[in-house]
């Protein structure tokens, strides 16, 4: 959620009601902008939105977003371009942004908040910022808050991203600006290598004059203060044994420039921030700290047990320096929750690895294994397996839809098995034997070149903040048609290696005319009375290019879609527009969309949603203290809810407790009849941060609601912060 910040010159959409910030350089009067050419509706654009070029290429236009002048998290976007013209986009959001600037919470709230969600001693807060939170595809007005300090071990440095909502003040969620990896160093790993090194007067310092003047300094056992550019005066560097002070340095300085000669060689990056600056590492980072990390401007690492064993191992060093490089090439980084979260991870693991195998060390050969060297669990088992990810006990290795609501450091574990088996293959390989996911036919990889290229090139010319799974496909499969042609064998593979780990799409390649279909958005959600659109871009993937009709299948009650224009000629894009009557009911279901040909028939699906009326929808804000040994109630009131509620009806929940093992939470409706959303479930897990589906079809929508909370035994007390009610 880093702001940057670009030097730019306005441009004025004309009829657009949009204005785009473009680089002085290419704001040619005779060429329109990217903006300009893709059109507000292909990049969800509003009349108070903004957009900032974040970075460039002659292929990709980066772009970030502001509303009403807040940033928007989640708004970036990305526009390909070919010759010139407009190829393709990446956009986040589901629909423009239409939401109230004004917070119904106050700062003082959501700095309250955020002190309270930080573990360990805090040092220092920052004011909190309010932005629009479109993570998730929609604008939700909320607070950032950056609270820092250190965490309860007293070594690991925090700065902790907590947002609040800015309407109810509950907790939306938060993150670590320092990505880190906690483990147990075994011993100094990169044995014998050559290292570039810079003269003065008196010897050499630890200075790298071909990468940037990337250097490595000693903190001498300390967590704060200067940290010393390591000297020497023969130019010989440690002993490979960690009593010389000078052995870890060596590890960790060889691990920087072969993480920045693998970007910059292999993936034609100018080292790790893209503008050949060399990344600083600081060693001997504590006492006994197991740990190591990247703290968005350098590598930190600790000596780990007993300052016996220096978490340096090469593959750390590339794992933590590729966050550096996907938190600049996309705006502020793939969002760290979620999937988006998994695949970041799951990023910095393939190019961890790749580094590793870049390296060609014969005491650290190239592997699929994470941190093996480092020994995390005191096992000797390495602490993420990208063959067979469920062998760590935690992580996916098949996606599900829960895959989301895992840590993300095991949501990875999806795109880990996805990488390994388009590099590799599955089945029994020379690295360990990669599973299948239910009845996917077996693959075969295209080794780890070609993989990783796809890989790179997904993420700098396709991915934003908030991609999917189901986008990572698409971004792959366009990625690979890049490189390698439309149904290529290499196109083939990342189809197959995604159906083999359950991240299902189109599957077709044909030799006739042919034709793709690709929506902005997989879903748009809509208002009773209200419409909104969607770009559905066609691609001539074959042959010539024909005309394509299209037409929509089953959608729910209330809801009609259209198409302008209804028939375009394959290469050339529609609007599809969703619209639900004023008497709609709250629904959500998938609507298959077809476009016809002479040829060949596609279909594609978009997942329609209505909203609750605003007359059928309430929330209680008020904080409602939960005693031990207590039931509390909390009503609000539904009045002039003109539909019945759904089979899908929504209870969303907001309560800070520190055991929630404690807590039945039950909805009350206005016929007194139970529907119990929480029992006694979570163990120790702190705080209820929910949003429950019911099933409320039978119950009539207007009167009293109330949300029962009952804390069954002793120890733990709690607040209900917020509840809402979506019928």
């Amino acid at each position: 959620m880093r702001t940057v910040i670009a030097l730019a010159a306005t441009i004025a959409l004309a009829g657009s009601g949009v204005t785009a910030i473009a680089d002085r350089a290419s704001a040619a009067p005779s060429t329109p902008s990217p903006i300009t050419q893709a059109g507000t509706s292909a990049v969800k654009g509003s009349a108070k939105d903004k957009y900032q070029v974040y970075s460039r290429t002659d292929e990709t236009v980066r772009y970030t977003r502001t509303y009403a002048g807040l940033r928007v998290y989640g708004g970036d976007l990305a526009i390909r371009l070919k010759n010139g013209k407009v190829t393709g986009t990446s956009v986040g959001l589901r629909a423009p942004l239409s939401l109230s600037t004004t917070p119904a919470v106050p700062a003082a709230t959501a700095l309250r908040v955020s002190r309270a969600h930080f573990t360990g001693r805090i040092t220092s807060t920052g004011r909190p910022e309010l932005f629009v939170d479109a993570s998730t595809g929609l604008g939700k007005l909320a607070w950032e808050t950056v609270v820092s300090g250190w965490l309860p071990d007293g070594q690991t440095p925090s700065r902790l991203h907590v947002i609040t909502d800015a309407g109810t003040g509950a907790p939306i969620g938060s993150f670590d600006e320092i990505e880190s990896v906690a483990g147990t160093g075994n011993s100094i790993y990169s044995g014998p290598v050559a290292i570039e090194t810079t003269a003065t007067g008196t010897g050499f310092t630890l200075t790298d004059p071909t990468r940037g003047a990337g250097y490595t300094c000693d903190m001498g056992n300390r967590t704060s203060g200067s940290c010393a550019v390591l000297t020497d005066t023969d130019n010989v560097w440690g002993t490979g044994t960690n009593t010389d002070r000078a052995s870890a340095a060596v590890d960790a300085h060889f691990g920087a420039a072969t993480t920045f000669d693998y970007f910059k060689n292999v993936h034609g990056r100018d080292g790790i921030f893209g503008d050949g600056t060399g990344v600083p590492s600081r060693v001997h980072y504590g006492s006994a700290y197991v740990n190591a990390f990247w703290d968005g401007a350098q590598m930190t690492y600790g000596d780990g047990t007993g300052n016996a064993k220096p978490l340096v191992a090469l593959d750390v060093a590339g794992h933590e320096m590729s966050h550096g490089v996907t938190e600049h090439v996309v705006p502020g980084g793939l969002t760290y929750s979620g999937e988006p979260g998994g695949l970041n991870e799951a990023t910095s693991d393939i190019f961890g690895s790749m580094v590793e195998f870049y390296a060609g060390s014969t005491t650290d050969p190239g592997d699929y294994d994470i941190g093996e060297k480092i020994d995390i669990r005191g096992t000797g088992a390495p602490l993420r397996y990208m063959y067979n990810p469920v062998l760590d006990g935690s992580s996916h290795g098949c996606w599900s839809s829960s895959t989301k609501n895992v840590d993300v450091h095991y949501s990875s574990g999806v795109a880990n098995h996805f990488f390994f088996d388009l590099a590799e293959g599955s089945g029994a390989t020379e690295f360990g034997t990669s599973p299948l996911c239910g009845t996917a036919a077996p693959v075969i990889g295209i080794g780890r070149d070609k993989a990783s290229a796809i890989w790179f090139r997904a993420l700098d010319n396709y991915f934003i903040s908030s991609t999917t799974y189901a986008q990572a496909r698409g971004y792959t499969l366009a990625a690979a048609t890049d490189l390698y042609g439309f149904c290529s064998t290499e196109y083939k593979a990342v189809q197959a290696s995604w159906t083999a780990v359950n991240v299902a799409g189109d599957d077709f390649c044909s030799a006739g005319n042919d034709f793709s279909l690709r929506l902005g958005t997989v879903s748009l959600t809509v208002d009773p009375g209200t419409s909104g659109t969607v770009t559905l871009a066609t691609t001539s993937v074959n042959g010539e290019a024909e005309p394509i009709t299209f037409s929509a299948g089953v959608v729910p009650a209330g809801v009609t879609v259209s198409f302008d224009p209804p028939t375009v000629t394959a290469g050339d894009p529609t609007t599809v527009t969703v619209t639900a009557a004023p008497g709609a009911a709250r629904a959500s279901a998938p609507v298959t969309i077809t476009g016809t040909a002479p040829a060949v028939t596609r279909a594609v699906s978009l997942t329609v949603g209505v909203n609750s009326a605003a007359a059928c929808t309430a929330t209680n804000g008020d904080d409602l203290a939960i005693p031990d040994n207590t039931t509390v109630f909390n009503s609000v009131t539904i009045d002039g809810c003109a539909t019945a509620p759904s089979a899908t009806s929504s209870v969303e929940v907001h309560i800070e407790h520190t055991y929630i093992g404690d807590l039945i939470v039950t909805l009350l409706a206005p016929d007194g009849s139970p529907y119990v959303l929480h029992n006694r479930a979570g163990g120790s897990t702190d705080n209820i941060d929910e949003t429950y589906t019911v099933n409320l079809s039978g119950e009539s929508a207007n009167g009293t609601w109330t949300l029962s909370v009952r804390d069954a035994a002793s120890a733990d007390i709690g607040t209900l912060d917020t509840w809402s009610l979506s019928l």
